[in-house]
């Protein structure tokens, strides 16, 4: 038998011998082939949270990235079709005073769901490693003890049963800086710049130093990270999309046949429309 080198890396074994593996080419689609692909995966999405409540489980995704990277629009195509009592989003604001003298992970936990919910976090307690620790709102202490407590954290999440899965969206360098000018320009959007936004971008290298730091202490088996490029968002929302739906072994739930019942008849008479105060027809949709 063959015996596998390094510069196997790239090959997959066969039939008792290493042959070499094409790299698997992505396949381009037009927008229109998009908006299909995204409707298909919307749909399987709806079998997976209705099979979550079915099963009782209990599931947690969490979206971090660095800015413009496309956290919440993923999120919202992921949500779109699914039933919002069973399907949440958290996006915390910044701790309050009281919130601050807490365990960290305190206000988090808050948030956890219960049996039959799916969570989806917009940041999370990676809060800490991010721009915490870029910009100086934690001590040196308090970024050590996170670090330490971090995986344990997690691990225990995953020991009571929650399915956890952790996504880094990566943007680039010149296209953070296309959708910072376009935030900018456009004044439905300016409301997503924050001081804190232009800090992350002129410290590009230390929150890029930071990130790294933070895979090398909780990309752990239990609750690994996957990282998602995002320069293409469209790209990123089926891939991402796609690959959650892998994670999660789902079946179909049986539903009994929905059969609509037939109109009440009762004689009644309504008050005419000129009673309520009825919003203007000023447009008209062919």
């Amino acid at each position: 038998m063959a015996v596998a080198t390094k510069k196997d890396k790239k090959r997959k074994k066969k039939d008792g011998e290493w042959t070499a593996e094409k790299p698997r080419k992505a396949t381009a689609l037009t927008k229109k082939e998009y908006e299909k692909q995204l409707r298909e995966l919307q749909v399987k999405l709806v079998q997976l949270e209705d099979w979550v409540r079915y099963r009782g489980l209990r599931v947690v995704a969490i979206f971090e990235g660095r800015d413009t990277a496309g956290k919440g629009g993923v999120i919202k195509r992921i949500t779109a079709m699914l039933n919002p009592r069973f399907a949440r989003v958290v996006a915390l604001p910044a701790p309050t005073d009281r919130e601050k003298t807490q365990w960290y992970f305190q206000r988090y936990v808050a948030h956890l769901p219960s049996a039959g919910e799916i969570v989806f976090f917009d940041r999370s307690w990676y809060n800490r490693a991010g721009v915490e620790r870029v910009m100086g709102f934690c001590t040196d202490e308090e970024y050590d003890e996170y670090m330490r407590t971090c995986p344990q954290f997690e691990r225990m999440l995953v020991r009571s049963g929650i399915i956890l899965v952790k996504y880094w969206l990566s943007v680039s360098d010149e296209e953070q800086e296309r959708r910072f000018l376009g935030r900018i320009n456009d004044p439905s959007k300016r409301w997503k710049l924050s001081p804190m936004d232009l800090q992350a971008r002129a410290r590009w290298v230390d929150y890029s130093e930071a990130k790294d730091q933070m895979f090398s202490y909780t990309d752990i088996p239990e609750a690994p990270w996957y990282v998602v490029e995002s320069d293409n968002k469209r790209s990123a929302h089926l891939n991402l999309i796609s690959h959650f739906l892998s994670l999660i072994p789902y079946e179909v739930v049986p539903h009994d046949d929905i059969k609509l019942p037939p109109r009440q008849k009762r004689s009644y008479v309504r008050p005419p429309k000129s009673s309520q105060r009825m919003v203007p027809t000023k447009f008209h949709v062919e």
